[in-house]
């Protein structure tokens, strides 16, 4: 079975020189796959490139064995740097606009409602996005990102703002569709965090992937920094 997602030598450098520098990277089906790293590592950029949002200077992305121009996006899911939502429409409107556009035409209501009901949501699924938390922003982006059951998921920081209640919620979901095969990609700040959930850890630092790091380890931040530190000062 081919990855859910798979990049060869990817590149992009920007005018400042940050980047991506020959990165190499796959999700097979049913990891959660985590990519951490400091501020400014290139998280964001390495996973707007494989979700074809950036083109790349150099190297190649399989989605599902196919090229970013043929994969098949209704497949795909994913929450990068800020929740999308209308300000005007509700959280149920735009969990509905969320999945015609990744594809749903049946059962949406059904489709909806689970998500809701998942990111426990109820309170809140007819008040307009505009009046939401950021929290509750947030969990409405991750529902739209899940709620067609993606088979590649990509979620960026997806944490941020969320309260413990939000976090175990998303845990929970993440766990649920690795198990019936979806590959996922999680980048965070919280190690604790993703060492929960995660199949395998790389670190990213200065744009390359620099090593991984072992999710039952017993002192993972620990180790995180001095890979990081050994990176800094190699000559």
């Amino acid at each position: 079975m081919a990855d859910a997602v798979a990049a060869h030598d990817l590149m992009r450098t920007f005018d400042d020189g940050t980047g991506i520098r020959g990165v190499d990277i796959n999700v097979a089906p049913g990891e959660i796959h985590a990519l951490v790293g400091l501020n400014g590592a290139g998280k964001s950029t390495l996973m707007r490139l494989l979700l074809g949002m950036l083109k790349p200077d150099r190297g190649a992305v399989t989605i599902a064995g196919r090229n970013l121009g043929q994969a098949d996006w209704t497949a795909v899911g994913h929450l990068v740097d800020y929740p999308l939502a209308y300000r005007e429409l509700t959280c149920r409107q735009n969990l509905v606009l969320g999945a015609r556009l990744h594809g749903v035409t049946a059962a949406v209501p059904a489709i909806v409602d689970a998500a809701i009901e998942e990111l426990h949501l109820g309170q809140y699924a007819d008040r307009r996005a505009d009046k939401l938390s950021l929290g509750n922003k947030q969990r409405l982006g991750l529902a739209s990102a899940l709620q067609h059951d993606p088979t590649f998921i990509v979620l960026d920081e997806p944490t941020n703002t969320l309260d413990p209640a939000g976090v175990i919620l998303l845990r929970e979901a993440l766990l649920r569709r690795s198990r019936t095969g979806a590959g996922v990609l999680v980048s965070s700040h919280h190690l604790d965090e993703v060492a929960r959930v995660a199949d395998r850890i790389s670190v990213l630092n200065a744009g390359r992937i620099i090593g991984t790091l072992d999710p039952h380890g017993i002192d993972i931040e620990r180790s995180f920094f001095d890979l990081v530190h050994s990176d800094d000062t190699a000559p």
